[in-house]
């Protein structure tokens, strides 16, 4: 944007912004550049954007059955990126990983301010608490940071608490105060987004709605926990209701389900309703609890809701207590797709490197 246009955003005189984006300029996080295309009279404002030579977070993605390393600039463009399949063992996945951040660092070097890690579980600091679809318990994930890194600052998340972060931020959900993010994956994790800020809980472990007893009372989850809605929205459900053993990839299964469904295929089409059903109904029953301003889909979710949107919506609405059904939040798709949990682990990272005393500290170095 424009410096006119910083100063209108934040309500701030046109003298103070330019002295502001002085300051910025001169710590190397931002550059002035002339617009592509000038219009109307006058010289053109210039536009601000990342510095070239301006911070980077590495990012890395934990999955069900991959993971990813990507270098982020302030904006949230994707400089540079590496990917490869999870090993099973975390020392081995770990391992990987470091290997990665290694290549990362030689191309970038200081320019590499944070590393932050959005992992496929529950995660409590820096430790992954348990991971039920990656088979992971109690990891530490100091080890994936390799030695030239150590001493950055360090954050890891949930992937759909950090996809949550990111879609308020920079995607879907940039207008509403509050927001309630959903994302079905291997099971179903979100967030909720208040002003910008995801509301985690005391350990860094809320959000795991997918562990709420909206499921099959007595069902067995590989939490521990009994009843899940996890195991009514994903690919498990649909090989339950298609007489199948469960899949080994979930994610995978239930995106061929949905597919086979469109093509008009009977026993595909009325799994994918049930599931439909499921989905919008613990949606609903969470608008209850929560009160958010808009409800965003991520992974899977959109898919589902658009192959059975009248199931689905007939399902939300019946969830809804009576003086919601006139005026629901809406419910709409998620902007940044598979990158949104990459790309909320790289604003988690800048959360701590744009902070007073580190700036302060640039500027000095500079």
């Amino acid at each position: 944007m424009s410096r006119s246009e910083v100063a209108r955003f934040l309500g701030m005189s046109t003298s103070s912004t330019t002295e502001i984006t002085a300051r910025l300029r001169a710590r190397g996080l931002l550059e002035e550049q002339a617009p592509a295309s000038p219009r109307g009279r006058g010289r053109p404002s210039g536009l601000l954007v990342a510095h070239p030579d301006g911070p980077i977070v590495c990012a890395v993605e934990i999955a069900h059955g991959t993971w990813r390393v990507a270098a982020v600039e302030l904006g949230g463009r994707i400089v540079h990126e590496r990917e490869g399949r999870r090993p099973h063992q975390p020392d081995a996945a770990l391992a990987e990983i470091r290997r990665a951040l290694v290549d990362l660092h030689r191309a970038l070097g200081a320019r590499i301010r944070a590393v932050a890690v959005s992992v496929s579980g529950t995660v409590s600091g820096r430790r992954v608490a348990q991971a039920a679809t990656l088979r992971w318990q109690d990891v530490d994930l100091g080890p994936l940071v390799p030695s030239t890194l150590r001493g950055l600052p360090f954050a890891a998340g949930n992937d759909a608490t950090l996809a949550g972060l990111a879609e308020a931020r920079r995607g879907a959900a940039t207008e509403a105060g509050v927001v309630l993010y959903l994302a079905v994956e291997v099971g179903i994790g979100g967030v909720l987004v208040v002003d910008g800020h995801p509301l985690v809980g005391a350990r860094g472990e809320g959000g795991e709605f997918g562990h709420m007893p909206f499921g099959t009372p007595g069902l067995q989850c590989p939490c521990g926990a009994r009843g899940c809605w996890d195991l009514e929205v994903d690919g498990r459900a649909f090989a339950r209701a298609l007489g199948r053993r469960a899949p080994a990839d979930p994610r995978r299964f239930a995106a061929r389900v949905v597919a086979a469904a469109a093509t008009g295929a009977v026993a595909e089409e009325a799994a994918v309703a049930a599931v439909a059903r499921a989905l919008g109904r613990g949606t609903g029953a969470l608008v209850n609890a929560l009160d958010p301003d808009l409800v965003v889909y991520g992974g899977l979710a959109p898919d589902l809701r658009e192959a059975t949107r009248a199931t689905h919506d007939a399902a939300f609405q019946d969830a809804l207590m009576r003086h919601r059904r006139d005026d629901p939040p809406p419910v709409v798709a998620s902007a940044l797709g598979a990158d949104a949990s990459l790309l909320g682990a790289a604003e988690r990272g800048f959360d701590l490197v744009l902070t007073a005393p580190i700036l302060s500290d640039a500027g000095r170095a500079r």
